[in-house]
């Protein structure tokens, strides 16, 4: 019998050998790791030893889906992806929205483990009738959409959820994505390049017949209502009716957006990039809703202004509207459209990109790059033609492309002198989101402590109210910023452990009625963020023994500058960062010498079984 909320098993394959097992999961297991995130850090933490390389056959890659996936609630197709990323060579977990979480739910799935390496490019078919590795050789060098079309002709009739990788991931490019059902990115840590690395072009999952078993269906129902009427009216509405980058407007008014790699916040030409002026002007075709999603935010629109009319695509987020657009000094929102469809089908992190590209554009304009040096491409900022070009180089990892798809971290230092202190990154070799966090401090910190490699304790910016949690009095405060951030953190690893998208889940009180629902668990709000922080230790200390240092939970020079212009113009949270660690990592209970946690901080989170791994490693003075 099944248990509330889980199928109560997880598949795992070894490609090497094309063996499938199937491990059952118990309800110790499943209350102590929920899903998702949580189940992802289990076994990332279980099965690796210490510094397996990230292309290591034996470098698991764990898909989980959680207790929320295939039910009635809002965006509840939800895939979180974890494994040992090549941007950092720590953890990543991020997530992909679609259909996977629940179709992998109907097939009577709970999580996916993937080891070994496939003697040919394969990709896995998982339905009713059972588990098949098939020939993906056909596949080689088709982009995501190409791909995601042709299994899903192959496979025939009935529903398929598709997630795979492009050229990219192919070409070993280290920000590689997973790109499944249209455009839905696992977008963190170069996840694509790990699955490539096993060659695994895709996974597909055809709907099963499995319902997830629910303790008090009429009650989800009820409660199901009230999260898609929070999730419609979130931020004033905006998001369901504008889109993410309806937002756009808001970054720019306090000095968030990215503005030519952070050498400036002005870009008044944004109002013609806004989602309610994409929205207005542009032609839309249709929706591309989520499993069961209140929101629907996703659209496949027609461009019909500028040189790229006629274009059709899908609207590009806010992320992509800023790394691809503001980020290159690039105001055309078609021309955006037409870099969000070639860097999506190619298979690669938006961000990274983005943040690479506008590092190419700012180096060429100092006469760090030249024109040799880039093959041949003019790389001034707004020059559409050039970035496309230099992207699809990346891509090929050919010419120039070759350095860059080590991602901007790698690629500067390589370059060396200057090139270094221009880079929007963290020293572990993450990169932001596409905002200009140096006036969002929350998402900062959060960046550069987060043991995801993505944002980790918060979500367009820290929302202690929202737990009940007094905020902090000012947004720059060194004191209060990171105590905030501590405070919190373990909320929204728990919401990638659910098994639904963020959007549709807004409202933490709600959450916790839903799984009472689902699972006829009785925790408390409280109850989730101390799990939440359960999860966040055992990544911390799997990164510690993989390589993780004090002096890495940093920015690097440029990402932790001072604006030079703009609402937050001399703002600086370099100048006290010793002091923001110390608090942050106080808060988190975590040695402020060397950022490990406590042993009595592990004890206190039931975690004493991880103290001897902690204590082996050898502590590196700051």
């Amino acid at each position: 019998m099944s248990l509330y909320g889980y199928a109560g098993k997880i598949l795992r394959v070894n490609l090497t050998e094309e063996k499938f097992f199937v491990e059952p999961l118990d309800q110790g297991v499943l209350t102590r790791f929920i899903g998702g995130a949580g189940l992802g850090a289990k076994y990332l933490y279980q099965d690796h030893p210490a510094n397996l390389p990230w292309s290591d056959p034996n470098n698991e890659i764990i898909f989980a889906n959680g207790p929320f996936s295939n039910t009635a609630l809002g965006g509840s197709g939800t895939i979180s992806v974890t494994a040992k990323g090549p941007m950092t060579n720590l953890a990543g977990s991020s997530q992909g929205n679609g259909y996977m979480g629940a179709f992998l739910k109907s097939c009577e799935y709970d999580g996916l483990i993937f080891k070994g390496k496939a003697s040919r490019w394969s990709y896995l078919h998982i339905s009713r009738n059972g588990v098949e590795l098939k020939d993906a050789s056909h596949l080689v060098g088709k982009d995501v959409m190409e791909t995601q079309e042709r299994i899903q002709a192959e496979l025939g009739k009935g529903r398929v959820s598709v997630y795979c990788v492009g050229p990219a991931a192919e070409k070993g490019v280290r920000f590689s994505v997973i790109v499944g059902d249209g455009s839905h990115t696992v977008s963190k840590n170069g996840l694509g390049a790990v699955l490539a690395s096993k060659n695994l072009k895709a996974i597909a999952v055809s709907k099963g017949d499995f319902k997830t078993p629910i303790y008090d269906q009429e009650l989800l129902k009820k409660i199901s209502k009230g999260l898609y009427q929070k999730a419609i009216e979130y931020l004033d509405g905006s998001r369901h009716k504008w889109g993410t980058a309806g937002s756009l407007g808001n970054l720019h008014k306090v000095g968030a957006m990215p503005v030519r790699n952070y050498t400036t916040n002005l870009f008044p030409e944004h109002e013609k990039m806004t989602g309610q002026y994409v929205r207005t002007h542009f032609e839309k075709i249709k929706r591309l809703p989520c499993h069961a999603c209140a929101i629907q935010h996703n659209l496949l629109m027609k461009v019909t202004e500028g040189p790229y009319a006629g274009f059709v695509g899908e609207e590009p987020e806010l992320e992509a509207m800023t790394g691809l657009g503001s980020q290159l000094g690039i105001s055309d929102a078609g021309a955006v459209f037409v870099l969000f469809d070639l860097v999506d089908r190619l298979g690669m992190d938006v961000n990274e990109t983005g943040w690479t590209v506008g590092w190419v554009m700012e180096c060429y304009q100092k006469g760090l790059l030249t024109k040799k040096d880039t093959d041949g491409l003019e790389m001034v900022w707004g020059n559409v033609e050039a970035a496309k070009g230099l992207i699809q180089k990346i891509a090929k990892r050919e010419g120039i492309g070759n350095l860059l798809a080590e991602g901007v971290k790698r690629a500067s230092e390589t370059l060396g002198g200057e090139a270094v202190h221009m880079t929007v990154c963290t020293k572990k070799g993450t990169t932001p989101r596409g905002h200009d966090h140096r006036a969002r401090w929350s998402e900062h910190l959060d960046t550069c402590f987060s043991n995801t490699s993505s944002l980790e304790a918060t979500f367009a910016t820290a929302r202690p109210g929202a737990l009940g949690l007094p905020p902090a009095s000012s947004p720059y405060s060194p004191w209060e910023v990171p105590a905030v951030n501590a405070m919190i953190n373990g909320w929204h690893i728990i919401e990638d452990s659910l098994g639904a998208c963020r959007f549709n889940i807004t409202d933490p009180h709600l959450v916790v009625d839903a799984l009472h629902a689902v699972t006829n668990g009785d925790l408390s709000i409280a109850d989730l963020v101390r799990k939440g922080k359960q999860i966040v230790n055992i990544l911390r200390v799997f990164n510690f023994k993989n390589g993780l240092t004090r002096d890495m939970d940093a920015p690097s020079t440029r990402y932790g500058s001072a604006p030079v212009d703009g609402p937050a113009k001399g703002i600086s949270l370099s100048q006290n960062w010793d002091v923001i660690r110390e608090i942050y990592y106080r808060n988190m209970g975590w040695d402020p010498a060397t950022g490990k946690p406590t042993p009595d901080t592990l004890r206190e989170l039931d975690l004493a079984d991880l103290i001897p791994d902690l204590e082996s490693i050898r502590s590196v003075k700051p």
